[in-house]
């Protein structure tokens, strides 16, 4: 008996059900890969890690998750790889088993980097499920699938305290149960995919509205500096709101964590909301909002009180939030025919700027304070006006 995604394919309440699963999964998967950064106080101090070894962890995580997407992503759209989704997050199984063990510090760099291989291997084909049971709603559908991923990133370090810190580095081994779960939602979700695509007919693609290949480059790199922009701020608030907060107004660690809670539920709400909202009004339109419209609230932040910061950062959270549905949907429109190369590259020059980002502010910060980090990096969304570059593409229903 065919599987209930499989068998109700074509049929418009299905395709919610796929998008609830894609979403879940994007949870599980983004929820284990935080568990890494989560644990770095722990690995220092059970294997006497200094700062550069710490740093080159997060390299090797970096390089698989980030720079294998694309190279993925382009084989996939040649070679189309209904389970590969459940090979990715099997990935992501192993290197959590082998850093709950690893005897020495190269093996904790295996472990990451399979782990970062299963991410990489997850993002261009989970993004492509999403579009094929969006219904013309692409917005939509990458919006949900999003905010599963944004809602386990923010539960991870949640867990790693709970967790992985009070029972020690073992306790990484008992997450391999939710990448098995993860795994056999995937199960599901490859048996609809497979089934689609037999279904669709073979039609060679082209770029959206027949644009000349220059402007369709150009509109590439508009959108990558854009998301160089909203990542490397996104970076100065994650990795380093709650030292602002401690530093800045003497707040103890734990009312710091509430309000990076605070912010990175903004987030989630915005990731929900940017989706639909170009779907109605425009992508162009949201991405120009959400980056350059931003400006205001990051140039004010760091001269205002904590109750006025607390209300900036959830503004920021929310508005910039809503840009990364509509980049990567306009570039998927751009190219229609390069779904998981176009998935691959984004989702992998996003993570690589956020790493790349935290590291470099993180080497300021040491040099001239916190404070001035958040002073320098106002002024970050102005890089949004080159959206104007952006060429006016109607969205495909």
């Amino acid at each position: 008996m065919a599987s209930t995604l499989t068998a109700a394919a074509t049929r418009g309440d299905t395709r919610y059900k796929v998008l609830a699963a894609i979403s879940l999964s994007h949870f599980l998967n983004d929820m284990l890969q935080s568990l890494i950064i989560a644990i770095y106080p722990l690995l220092k101090g059970n294997y006497d890690l200094n700062f550069t070894q710490i740093g080159l962890l997060t390299l090797t995580y970096q390089v698989t998750a980030s720079l294998l997407q694309p190279v993925v992503g382009w084989y996939t759209d040649r070679h189309p790889q209904p389970f590969s989704l459940v090979v990715g997050m099997g990935s992501t199984l192993c290197g959590l088993l082998l850093l709950s063990h690893a005897p020495s510090f190269p093996l904790l760099l295996l472990g990451a980097s399979v782990v970062g291989l299963g991410s990489s291997i997850f993002h261009p084909e989970s993004s492509r499920v999403a579009r094929m049971a969006s219904g013309g709603r692409h917005g939509l559908a990458q919006s949900i699938f999003q905010v599963g991923g944004n809602g386990g990133t923010a539960m991870g370090p949640l867990l790693a305290a709970m967790i992985v810190l009070p029972f020690g580095q073992g306790s990484l081994a008992w997450f391999a149960l939710v990448a098995l779960l993860a795994m056999l939602v995937l199960l599901r979700v490859g048996q609809w995919y497979q089934a689609q695509h037999r279904q669709q007919s073979v039609v060679k693609a082209r770029s959206h509205a027949d644009l000349p290949r220059r402007r369709v480059v150009l509109a590439v790199a508009v959108l990558l500096m854009l998301i160089f922009s909203k990542h490397f701020y996104l970076a100065s608030l994650t990795s380093y709101y709650t030292f602002y907060l401690m530093e800045h107004f003497g707040l103890p660690a734990q009312s710091a964590q509430l309000h990076l809670f605070l912010f990175l539920f903004a987030v989630a709400a915005g990731t929900v909301l940017g989706g639909p909202i170009g779907d109605r009004i425009g992508r162009k339109q949201v991405i120009w909002f959400s980056i350059l419209g931003i400006t205001p609230f990051t140039l004010l932040l760091p001269h205002v009180g904590l109750t006025g910061t607390t209300i900036l950062t959830f503004i920021i959270g929310f508005i910039l939030a809503s840009a990364f549905p509509a980049i990567l949907v306009y570039a998927q429109e751009l190219l229609p025919g390069r779904i998981g190369t176009i998935s691959g590259l984004f989702f992998g020059f996003a993570f690589g700027m956020g790493g790349l980002g935290a590291a470099l502010l993180g080497r300021l910060a040491d040099h001239y304070g916190i404070v001035y980090v958040y002073h320098l990096c106002a002024w970050l969304p102005l890089i949004g006006i080159v959206a104007i570059l952006l060429p006016n593409i109607k969205s495909s229903r």
